[in-house]
């Protein structure tokens, strides 16, 4: 007879228990004492759901990486869910370092897999600047329309074929086990003015190759071409194979 599956429903998760004959098909095949083992209940068990401190109280951040990892059954938290954490102090010289200090202090305050990134724009005229001082290029506490605005100041001399830029994101993601480090690169070049109402940070006034800034495009794709979304893609393969090979 053909073995069939049982399955038991929880609130969230259907799964198949292991004894799935027919009893007197069962009883008439197993030896003795698997017969006394029959009596005990079957328990089965879930693996709880995983979850992801996501090491940023920046809202607009966290959308994004919320949307690329949408698939993954993983549950991801904000900074912002823990009030008691305080900001990690981003001294590190490079990009690199400041999304390992990140990762690292959130994984040991929360005992939770922490992802963190730090992104920067590099601007070829100003010799790779603010790179990792991008969110406070126009002081501590510098708006999003204040950097912009800084930005376009400093830039209005330079001619159009020297406003070459990059964005580059780096992140690292620490489980209890490993730390995996991944980056993303978008060229690009500093527009002239700012176009586009979507986005965040920099977007309006970051120039894509064909003419858009990055505030001109939707949410999906922008998740798909730029430097965060290829950072996040690379730490989405990461996740998959964590959530198989790790407990």
């Amino acid at each position: 007879m053909r073995r069939t599956a049982r399955y038991v429903t929880t609130s969230s998760t259907r799964f198949a228990c292991a004894n799935s004959r027919p009893k007197e098909v069962a009883a008439a095949r197993r030896p003795r004492w698997s017969r006394f083992a029959s009596a005990i209940k079957t328990r089965c068990t879930v693996k709880p759901q995983a979850k992801l401190v996501v090491a940023t109280r920046n809202a607009d951040k966290f959308r994004e990486i919320q949307e690329k990892l949408s698939d993954l059954p993983i549950q991801l938290l904000s900074l912002a869910e823990f009030s008691s954490l305080s900001a990690t102090d981003e001294d590190a010289p490079d990009l690199l370092g400041n999304a390992i200090k990140k990762a690292r202090e959130a994984y040991d305050g929360t005992g939770l897999w922490a992802m963190a990134d730090d992104t920067g724009l590099e601007v070829d005229a100003l010799g790779g600047a603010p790179g990792v001082f991008t969110a406070r290029f126009a002081g501590e506490n510098a708006t999003y329309a204040e950097n912009c605005a800084k930005m376009l100041r400093v830039m209005s001399e330079v001619p159009q074929e020297e406003r070459g830029a990059h964005f580059k994101t780096v992140i690292a993601l620490k489980s209890a086990n490993t730390l995996h480090c991944v980056e993303g690169v978008l060229p690009g070049r500093i527009a002239s003015a700012k176009r586009g109402e979507k986005g965040f940070g920099y977007d309006p006034i970051f120039e894509l190759e064909d003419g858009r800034t990055l505030a001109e495009l939707e949410l999906a794709e922008k998740n798909r071409l730029s430097h965060r979304g290829q950072a996040v893609e690379k730490v989405k393969k990461l996740l998959s194979w964590l959530l198989e090979n790790q407990p």
